[in-house]
């Protein structure tokens, strides 16, 4: 990560529904954004292709599909992400899963995040789950299982930033969702954050989609969010 370039810090999901509506995103945003995350609705449609151009052209890719699967599978499926030109990728942060993602990414330049607890997720979706801890404490059990694994970091909510930090120092990621810029609509997230709050309590990377690609202009909202990352 370029310290000097808030860009290299904000990843825009590409949260749509077709590789044309992807394209004409990154066309709008222009150079003003060079991360994009590509999820779960744009990866079956389409989206590892796009993925890969993207690489291509030289943007840097967060393939977010959240593997979780035997370990062989996960292993091969890790491989041929990292063939894609990837930048970042996940995995569920279970010990066999993430080790076997930090086995398939070899010596390639992927790096590996660990989904810990989704920022969807609140207490009462933990116990749910049939998790015992509080998500706090789930957070921590996974972030040392995850170092232990040897990925490269954690997927986490804004308001886990300080128990990520506390176990797993840089240059560990914390690569955050969740964030909404002041006054922004929550849609479905639950443990949120702004800009500013979620860097200063030690995010090296933000992604955001919502906020930016229903913006009226989404090329001002994202410029928006870089001065306020760079400000910080």
């Amino acid at each position: 990560m370029s310290a000097a370039d808030p860009r290299d810090r904000l990843i825009v999901g590409l949260d749509v529904a077709t590789v044309a509506e992807a394209d004409a995103v990154v066309s709008r945003l222009g150079d003003s954004v060079t991360f994009y995350k590509i999820g779960f609705e744009l990866a079956v449609a389409g989206g590892l292709t796009l993925a890969e151009r993207l690489a291509r052209s030289g943007k840097k890719v967060f393939v977010d599909l959240k593997l979780h699967d035997i370990g062989q599978t996960v292993e091969k499926a890790t491989r041929q992400i990292a063939r894609l030109g990837a930048s970042l990728m996940t995995v569920h942060a279970y010990p066999q899963t993430m080790r076997a993602a930090a086995a398939g990414r070899g010596d390639s330049g992927l790096q590996v995040l660990a989904v810990t607890v989704l920022t969807s997720w609140d207490a009462e979706d933990v116990r749910a789950a049939g998790f015992s801890e509080t998500p706090d404490e789930l957070v921590a059990r996974r972030v040392r299982h995850a170092i232990e694994a040897g990925v490269d970091g954690v997927i986490c909510a804004p308001t886990d930033l300080a128990t990520v930090r506390r176990i797993g120092p840089r240059p560990f990621l914390a690569v955050t969702p969740g964030v909404r810029p002041a006054g922004a609509a929550l849609g479905d997230q639950k443990r949120v954050a702004t800009p500013a709050e979620a860097i200063r309590a030690g995010a090296d990377r933000l992604v955001v989609s919502r906020p930016i690609l229903s913006a009226p202009d989404p090329r001002a909202a994202a410029e928006a969010i870089l001065q306020e990352i760079n400000a910080t």
